[in-house]
């Protein structure tokens, strides 16, 4: 099982559970949902959730994605991030983590 993760508010994880998948605007602007994994988790928290509240990290499996998964290099910030061609179905998210 590989583990990947997804930081987002607790409000739109609870709607997704609502609906069965979650998505976010980077799905439609970009056409992916942007993740990363463990040791990437507090840099991307400390770079575009600072002064944001209720956030919350999704462990999401990602054999249990139905959506495609895939490994891209960022040249921004010289690293490679795992993305998410799709909406997020409910399931494939193993563990919710208060942030």
């Amino acid at each position: 099982m590989g583990l990947i993760y997804h930081i987002t508010t607790s409000e739109a994880w609870t709607k997704a559970k609502e609906t069965g998948s979650y998505a976010t605007p980077s799905l439609k602007e970009e056409g992916f949902i942007h993740c990363s994994e463990l040791s990437q988790v507090e840099d991307i928290r400390s770079r575009f959730y600072t002064g944001v509240h209720d956030l919350v990290l999704l462990t999401i499996d990602t054999e249990k994605l139905t959506s495609q998964l895939i490994f891209e290099w960022s040249p921004s910030v010289q690293n490679t991030f795992p993305h998410i061609y799709g909406p997020i179905n409910v399931d494939a998210v193993v563990d919710l983590t208060a942030v």
